[in-house]
Formats: structure tokens, C-alpha cells, sequence
């Protein structure tokens, strides 16, 4: 079973207006409320490619039950840890000539209430995958992630997580079975100018070297590159109108995870998950299982 934590789920509030003017009444065209947080996209695009997929983290109160509800919408098989304060709603508003966002900061968690998803994590085994992504709820420690790869590894399951910095390259050291930079963030890893595509594969290198199973590097409208301990390989980036870039990236991750775990296939894997990346970002919400199929017809893989 594959398992996403989303640690500060929130209730996405999307606003489309003409323009947006402030201090005075705004009328909206269109409105939707959308189950947010990068680890419920994960399952989302999971559940698109019909790899089975439970929904953990923390929802509470009123907003909590919207938000369960939202994913009952989505077919989303969860078990989340219920809390004492409000689950967020984010505001998004979208003008014409621009987009404005209000996040809120979402509930504390109790230490009682942390401990019951790590006893979740700690009932995991060699069979299990859990990704872990998304920004922390304000009171858990920056360590929290690096305690859930620590307990992942103790019993053998599979651990992949998506953030960045010196939060990233703690987990190494629990040996993730991907990870997922863009050049950028492996650029801003090493303090490095990356000019070709030997050095991304180099850099990348190091990163398999602390400990990384598999290295994806995304590269927009370059593709991506996926490095291994024993092989590297290139994907081109598909032709399409980008009208969403927003959970991209945990698309390509759950397209990558998703097809591993079900074909153990690396080739496919990142096939998929190029596609499941570039199908979302084509796309006004996450990507569908119709148009991740579209998107896959035009990702060649090569290896380098």
C-alpha cells in the first residue's frame, strides 16, 4: 500500500473575478471549493492511475468534515488523525491580470495528536511506501519529517519525500527511493552553476552517493533527467499550453512511485511520471487518467 502524509491539509477556496479591487465589494464569475495540500495530490493522481492509496494526516472540526467530504468526491481512501482546531481554508483569487493567495496557517497539533500518525507510520512494513510533502502545521517541529524517514526505515518500508534544502538532505540518510529536485533546487543544494546536462547528472550523483535510491531531476521545459546508482536517462518535455503549474511536481512523483510499485519498471516509471507532471500542468485542476494517457504518447525516454 502506498501512503502520502499531508501534515497541514487545507480546504482550497478558488475565487475567478474580472478584477480585483480592494477595500470595495467583489462579485465573483465562478467559485470551487478543491481539497488541497501536495501529499492529497499525490493520492489524487494516484487513484487516477489505479494504484491503491490511503490519505494520512491531520483534518479537525467543521472544516475537517468539508474537507473528508471534498475527497469522498475523489474517491480518496483516508485515515487521518482527527484534531481539535479547524482544518485551513486557503482563498485563492483569480483576476484577469492576476492571482492573489491567502493561505491560512491551520491548526496546532497537539503532542498526543503528532504521536497517533507516527504510530500510523510505525504500523507500516516492507510491502508499505510513505511519501510525505506539503509545509509542516505551525506548531510541529522541522524535524517531524525527518522522524517520520527515520520510523519508515526501522520497518522497512519504502519512504519518498518532496521539499528541498537542508531538510532534504537530512532524510538521506534513510535512503528515499526517489527524491525529486528541479535543476534549480539541486543548483541551490550544492551552491554550483549546473551548464549542461553532465553536470545535473554529476550533482546528482552525489545526492544517490548520501543516499537517494533514485534522483528526479525536472528541468521544465527541458524535460527531466532520472539518475540511478547504475544508469542515468533523459525525457523530453511534451508540447501543451501550461495553464496550471500547481501540483505538478507531485504528479510526477505520484506518476514515478505509482507505476514502480506496480510494474518495477524504471523506464515506465519515469514515462509516467514526466506525464502525470506536464498532464497537470496542462490542465485547469490535477490531471485525469484521460489526459495523462494523451500526455504519455509524446515522452520519449533515452538513456545517457
Amino acid at each position: 500500500m502506498i501512503y502520502t502524509v499531508t501534515a497541514n491539509p487545507s480546504i482550497d477556496y478558488i475565487v475567478q473575478i474580472d478584477q480585483l479591487t480592494v477595500g470595495e465589494i467583489n462579485r465573483s464569475n465562478y467559485d470551487a471549493k478543491l481539497p488541497g495540500g501536495k501529499g492529497i495530490n499525490v493520492t489524487r493522481i494516484l487513484n487516477e492511475l489505479g494504484s491503491a492509496s490511503t490519505a494520512l494526516g491531520f483534518v479537525g472540526n467543521a472544516t475537517g468534515v468539508m474537507f473528508e467530504k471534498l475527497l469522498e468526491a475523489h474517491q480518496v481512501q483516508t485515515d487521518f488523525v482527527h484534531v481539535h482546531d479547524d482544518t485551513r481554508i486557503n482563498v485563492k483569487v483569480k483576476a484577469s491580470d492576476n492571482e492573489t493567495e491567502i493561505n491560512g496557517t491551520g491548526p496546532e497539533i497537539s503532542k498526543l495528536e503528532q504521536d497517533q500518525l507516527l504510530d500510523q507510520i510505525r504500523h507500516l512494513n516492507f510491502t508499505d511506501t510513505v511519501i510525505v510533502s506539503g509545509s509542516l502545521a505551525k506548531n510541529l517541529s522541522p524535524d517531524y519529517y525527518l522522524e517520520i524517514a527515520k520510523i519508515a526505515n526501522q520497518q522497512n518500508a519504502e519512504f519518498v519525500i518532496d521539499t528541498t534544502g537542508q531538510a532534504l538532505l537530512d532524510t538521506l540518510q534513510y535512503q528515499p527511493f526517489v527524491i525529486k529536485p528541479n535543476h534549480h533546487e539541486l543548483t541551490e543544494l550544492f551552491d554550483v552553476t549546473l551548464n549542461n546536462e553532465q553536470d545535473i547528472i554529476t550533482y546528482a550523483k552525489k545526492l544517490i552517493d548520501l543516499g537517494a535510491k533514485n534522483v528526479l531531476v525536472s528541468m521544465a521545459g527541458d524535460g527531466a533527467i532520472l539518475v540511478t546508482p547504475d544508469k542515468n536517462y533523459r525525457c523530453n518535455a511534451p508540447k501543451g499550453t501550461v495553464i496550471n503549474s500547481v501540483g505538478a511536481g507531485d504528479s510526477m512523483i505520484a506518476g514515478f512511485v505509482g507505476t514502480y510499485m506496480q510494474t518495477n519498471d524504471i523506464i515506465k516509471s519515469f514515462q509516467t511520471g514526466a506525464a502525470c507532471g506536464s498532464a497537470t500542468a496542462f490542465s485547469e485542476d490535477l490531471a485525469t487518467k484521460e489526459k495523462i494517457d494523451e500526455v504519455y504518447q509524446q515522452i520519449t525516454v533515452s538513456e545517457i
